[in-house]
């Protein structure tokens, strides 16, 4: 009787690649020509483009950080359960930074790794979801709309690609970067990024074979003991709208959760924080 693929590690194959536009773009080929696994791990030295969420691009120097994409079959998870993804892959960033850099390490909603108050990482969810008419494509960390404009058609969360990047031994970053630090930074030493890499992915396949075999609730409860600025008030902006409110929490559905004058939930996309 065939294996379920979530039984296959995070991690084999690893993909080592000198030079490649996205870790993203190379996975999702791989996924079109039905070459990929679950857990095929593409790691890539030098990215041309990288992606970013919300289509920024992410810029990394070539040979010192990891920059790297996971192939992950979802089942038995649904469309709906898209968050519970994109927060096991958030601690388990976070709990690998955290054994190098300590306590000050933290998830920024959605998904980011945050130490102090610097940008470590950044994670970008895209899901390919399988409808009558073929396949659609969406970037996505935590965006319930993208779950809610697909459940009338009747789709299937085929594959997802985990786009990961980690500040590892770069120090000299670009000036348009507002708020960069990198493990050297903080440490002072050097590290090797394969094998932080291949560490990482450990970490991951644990927590996904306990996200399919357990309840959400213990990854979500852990997700919001680490969340950043947790019961701090931060400045907010939605559209033209700038505001103070205190982050209370994340909901089991990714929406984070603010307390001003009264309490206020927002969807992935639709707040943005003003440092």
């Amino acid at each position: 009787m065939p294996q379920p693929p979530y039984t296959k590690p995070i991690g084999l194959p690893f993909v080592e690649l000198q030079s490649v536009d996205s870790t993203n773009n190379y996975a999702r080929q791989q996924i079109h020509a039905g070459l990929a696994q679950h857990g095929m791990t593409i790691f890539a030295h030098e990215q041309l483009s990288g992606k970013g969420q919300r289509g920024k691009s992410w810029d990394s120097e070539k040979g010192l950080n990891i920059m790297m994409s996971i192939v992950v079959k979802p089942e038995p998870l649904t469309l709906s359960n898209q968050f519970m993804l994109s927060a096991c892959v958030a601690i388990s960033i976070h709990y690998f930074f955290m054994k190098y850099a300590g306590a000050d390490t933290k998830i920024k909603w959605p998904n980011d790794l945050y130490w102090q108050d610097r940008k470590a990482g950044g994670v970008l969810v895209e899901s390919i979801v399988g409808l009558a008419s073929g396949e659609r494509e969406s970037g996505v960390a935590s965006h319930q709309s993208v779950v809610d404009s697909l459940q009338s058609v009747s789709a299937n969360w085929n594959w997802s690609i985990v786009g990961i990047g980690i500040n590892i031994n770069q120090t000299i970053f670009p000036s348009e970067v507002p708020n960069p630090v990198s493990l050297k930074q903080i440490t002072g030493k050097n590290f090797n990024t394969i094998e932080l890499a291949k560490e990482l992915c450990g970490n991951i396949d644990i927590n996904f074979r306990k996200l399919i075999a357990e309840d959400f609730s213990g990854i979500h409860d852990f997700y919001n003991e680490c969340l950043y600025k947790r019961n701090s008030t931060v400045r907010l902006k939605k559209d033209s709208r700038v505001f103070e409110a205190t982050i209370k929490s994340v909901s089991q559905t990714g929406k984070l959760i603010v307390q001003h004058s009264f309490e206020e939930e927002f969807d992935f996309g639709e707040v943005e924080w003003v440092i």
